[in-house]
């Protein structure tokens, strides 16, 4: 890899950054803190609190605004990102929707990349339009398209990098100093949940505001749904306030979970960069492959940018496979390792047909438009060996 990107993450960051050396009872393990509220000792010991005066840095008031497993989560990642600080959510989504309406008003603008999250445009495209807030979607990593619908009312630049489900990777450098040059009050908003802090953190290449499905990677174990934002302090309290009225706070068991999961974030991602590697390689010699979206192989349009930025190409290896939408399903229904199940990220590899799992809805001429063939399948690599998950996937194609 090229040695002009940023420090990333290691395991020794994803094991001990943001983790306090003393614990309560001189536990190594965190504790859960599962409690709605907290008590005070006197109306004097309130009012002092409420001032702001209160000597306990830690002390929470009621669930909904703070708990401390969720805030040593919060921590955690705030470390790994190399941000001031982090917000945890209930859900992805649920960190999206409230950075969102924390950031932006009535009359404000917001561009996008065609290839964000499906639920992300449609939330832009479907809800902040009915209350006044304008969009423009371009072409995937195109920035001068991007630069040409900044206005002087636009507020957020959104973007995926790598992307679901192409693995598409967007030039964070470029990206950050042109949204600067045309908008200097615009932020920009990266969803990194395929990258994770060990493949690249986008806040070293001056993204504002980063953002992970903490559902995947991070806890790694698909047994918990969560999210997080990371970035400057100052706009991290206008989301953490959005997400006190909100009320899309994480529960602390799920927070002590994903917590966990981040031990081990350094090691699976590592193992699911080298066996998704192999798994690309060998798909792209395959007969019956038509295409393979992987941004570690030289074909990818993304390779250069994803050298330049990050140490490995992540987890997802995404295929269309010639004989269209029948065999592609019969590919799926094949294999005997991965489960058919959307999500990713977690030890278990998972494989679907996005014409079916996520765009049923649409018809083939339908899903022409934006570029999702129905002989797309998605491969999620989880951490069993790699031979194995080869010898299966090729079986499953001959």
């Amino acid at each position: 890899m090229s040695s002009t990107k940023s420090r990333l993450a290691s395991s020794t960051d994803a094991v001990h950054a943001g983790i306090p050396r003393r614990r309560a009872h001189h536990a190594l393990a965190p504790g859960i803190a599962q409690t709605a509220t907290y008590v005070f000792d006197s109306t004097a010991d309130l009012e002092q609190y409420m001032r702001g005066e209160d000597p306990d840095p830690e002390r929470e008031e009621y669930g909904r605004y703070g708990n401390p497993s969720v805030r040593e989560l919060e921590l955690r990642v705030a470390a790994l990102e190399q941000t001031d600080d982090c917000v945890a959510f209930s859900s992805g989504m649920a960190a999206v929707t409230s950075t969102l309406f924390a950031l932006l008003r009535s009359g404000d603008h917001v561009v996008l990349f065609r290839d964000c999250y499906r639920r992300t445009r449609q939330f832009v495209s479907g809800w902040l339009s009915r209350y006044g807030i304008s969009h423009d979607v371009v072409p995937p990593g195109d920035l001068d398209a991007m630069a040409n619908a900044i206005t002087d009312r636009t507020r957020l630049v959104i973007t995926e990098s790598p992307t679901n489900p192409f693995n598409y990777c967007v030039d964070l450098a470029a990206l950050a100093t042109r949204v600067r040059e045309k908008n200097r009050r615009a932020k920009t908003l990266v969803d990194s949940t395929f990258a994770t802090p060990i493949n690249c953190r986008p806040h070293s290449f001056g993204i504002d505001l980063v953002v992970h499905s903490a559902t995947k990677y991070f806890s790694g174990h698909n047994d918990v749904l969560a999210g997080v934002v990371a970035g400057p302090s100052h706009v991290i309290s206008l989301v953490r306030e959005a997400r006190d009225v909100t009320g899309a706070v994480l529960d602390p068991h799920a927070a002590f979970l994903v917590a966990r999961g981040l031990k081990t974030l350094g090691v699976r991602v590592q193992r699911q960069n080298e066996s998704a590697l192999a798994l690309a390689r060998m798909l792209a010699e395959h007969p019956k492959v038509e295409t393979v979206y992987y941004a570690g192989l030289e074909t990818h349009p993304s390779y250069a940018i994803a050298q330049k930025q990050m140490s490995g190409f992540g987890g997802v290896v995404s295929f269309t496979v010639k004989g269209g939408r029948e065999f592609a399903g019969q590919v799926v229904d094949r294999v005997k390792i991965p489960r058919i199940a959307p999500s990713l990220g977690g030890v278990e590899s998972l494989i679907e047909q996005p014409a079916l799992m996520s765009y049923f809805e649409l018809s083939d001429e339908d899903l022409k438009k934006i570029d999702i063939s129905p002989a797309l399948i998605r491969y999620a690599v989880g951490v069993e060996d790699a031979a194995d998950l080869i010898d299966d996937l090729r079986q499953a194609l001959g």
